[in-house]
Order: structure tokens, then sequence, then C-alpha cells
């Protein structure tokens, strides 16, 4: 269901990024917590992101600032920022230490937010993203949770375990879905060894 924009501001400033995106010409998906609320999950942040390739960084900050914008690259490397007055736009194009390229970019479909129609990045790739966030540092399986139960099928659970089964907290997390009867773990790890 649309949220009404005049109680989420942060859909208005979406739709006008995307918007200016798409008019620019420059590739981009929609990521991160609205990407799960377009594919019909309820996980709204505070912030919106969207993947971008590297060497479109710039194009994206000139672009959005000619509309009114205001850009800032921030120290951490991976990523560039943009604020439509108070809202905060992420546009990463490295997440989770993975560059954002063509293939990435293709992993998506194209979705109504709010009745603008934008590519929003799959599901198999929002709940990789997801779970390689975590680290000894920093380990919050409730907020995978909510993805990972509204998402179940639109996830490749073996693309998922195979492409996170260098980190242990990925697996904690697999076992404790496979436990909550969101996915089966053997049945997730048999089909991932046969490809």
């Amino acid at each position: 269901m649309a949220v009404p924009e005049d109680r989420q501001p942060l859909i208005a400033t979406l739709k006008r990024a995307a918007y200016h995106l798409k008019d620019s010409g420059i590739p981009f998906c929609l990521a991160g917590s609205f990407a799960v609320y377009a594919r019909g999950g309820e996980s709204v942040d505070h912030d919106i992101d969207f993947l971008i390739k590297a060497e479109d960084a710039e194009r994206v900050l000139t672009a959005l600032s000619e509309v009114g914008f205001r850009g800032e690259v921030p120290p951490e490397g991976w990523l560039v920022k943009a604020f439509d007055e108070d809202n905060l736009i992420d546009f990463i194009f490295c997440p989770v230490q993975r560059p954002v390229t063509d293939a990435t970019l293709a992993d998506t479909d194209v979705i109504a937010v709010n009745a603008c129609h934008m590519p929003v990045l799959s599901a198999t790739e929002l709940m990789i993203h997801k779970v390689l966030t975590w680290s000894a540092h920093y380990c919050d399986y409730a907020r995978g949770l909510p993805v990972a139960r509204s998402l179940r099928e639109q996830i490749d659970w073996p693309r998922v375990y195979r492409e996170t089964a260098h980190s242990p907290y990925a697996h904690a997390f697999l076992f404790l879905i496979d436990r909550l009867g969101v996915m089966s773990l053997d049945e997730t790890s048999a089909l991932a060894a046969s490809l």
C-alpha cells in the first residue's frame, strides 16, 4: 500500500531523486529499507539508499545539485550523500565491500514506488547485503528478521548461502531463520552445493 507523502516526506524525496537520475541518464537502483518496502515488506528507515557505480558518483552529485539538493562526500570512501532539505539519501557504490557493477544494477526489477517506476534491487541481493553487514562490532539479527520473513518467497536462498558462506554471522543467521521456519537450511545448502 502506498504511503501518503504528507506522512512520509522521504517518499517525496525518493521519487524526486529517482526522477532526476532517470532524466540525467545515470544508472541506479533503489536499495536498503525502501527497496524492502517497494517489494512488499514493512521496513522503512530514516534515510534512502540508492546504488550507483563509483564512476557515476560525481555525476549524481552534479545532477542533483542543479535541482536544489545539497551534496556531500564523506570520508568513508564507499558512498556520497545528498540532502533534500533535511532528508538524507545515501548513494552507495561499494556496499559490504562489493563494488556496484553493471551486473548489480541488472539484478533488479522495475517496481512502482508510490506510483514512480524505478529499478529496485532484487530481494536476494538485499538479503545478502543485510547479512554481510554483521560483524564482531555490529550484529543485530532483529533488523534482518523482518526482511527475511517478509521477502522469503522472493529470495534465492541457495545464492544467499553461497555468497555469504565466508561469514560466521551469516551462517548463524541462516541457522536461526531455519529454526524459525523461514527457510530450510538443509534444502538450501544441498541446492547451493549442486549448483
